[in-house]
């Protein structure tokens, strides 16, 4: 099991982000009348980015090689920036959009801004840092403006004649899985610090949970864009 995450942990996790981007883009014209159209092109984003960021990979004798010896020798900083916030501030764009009450519309709005201010005067705190390891606390914050995304929007179906055909419902699909990862995810970040080749067995215990909560993540949006209908925003 060690030795097929070593070889195919990255092929897969690309594997299952394409799938879901190129499974959006073909149903692109369904969507493209609802909010569900900036979902699509989230996950476009993120493949990309995900492409971009195995630069790391063509470093050590390779076309990259003059990266050698520099701050960009690791890729701490790039997911920091496209995932850890990037992705957080989608999602409370992705939400703001969605939901109706405009009292939940502006928790999610000053979070945003919130938390990007806060991330931004974090790291120019801490520059160093950035380019060699992870923030949690940009993790948890993260985290908590994901879990109040999703906690308004399934209290708002609850309330609402939507809950009657939720299982239909796009946004039901991504609020439990983007829900259901952060959940799994979050925890880890405390435990970055036992992530060293010295500890080769965490190491292989957190690829597994990420390999895990990645495929489950993408598999559901894939199943989602091809199961469900349009919604009227």
């Amino acid at each position: 099991m060690n030795d097929f995450l070593l070889e195919y942990y990255n092929n897969i996790t690309f594997s299952v982000e394409i799938l879901a981007a190129i499974i959006g883009l073909i149903l692109y014209k369904k969507y493209s009348l609802t909010a569900a159209k900036f979902f699509i092109w989230f996950l476009v984003y993120l493949a990309l980015c995900d492409f971009l960021g195995s630069y790391v990979h063509y470093i050590e004798d390779s076309f990259l090689s003059f990266l050698e010896g520099t701050r960009l020798v690791r890729n701490f900083w790039w997911s920091t920036l496209f995932w850890k916030i990037g992705a957080i501030l989608f999602f409370a764009f992705y939400y703001y959009r969605v939901l109706a009450k405009k009292k939940f519309k502006r928790v999610i709005l000053y979070s945003g801004y919130l938390f990007l201010t806060f991330s931004v005067i974090y790291i120019l705190y801490n520059w160093d840092d950035y380019f060699i390891r992870f923030f949690p606390v940009l993790d948890v914050l993260g985290a908590i403006i994901i879990f109040l995304c999703t906690v308004f929007y399934f209290v708002e179906v609850l309330q609402s004649d939507r809950i009657l055909s939720f299982y239909k419902s796009l946004n039901f699909y991504i609020s439990a899985a983007i829900f259901i990862w952060w959940l799994i995810i979050t925890p880890l970040v405390f435990y970055d610090i036992y992530h060293s080749e010295m500890d080769w067995n965490f190491i292989f215990l957190k690829w597994q949970i990420y390999l895990f909560a990645n495929i489950v993540m993408y598999l559901t949006f894939t199943f989602a864009l091809i199961w469900c209908k349009p919604e009227n925003d």
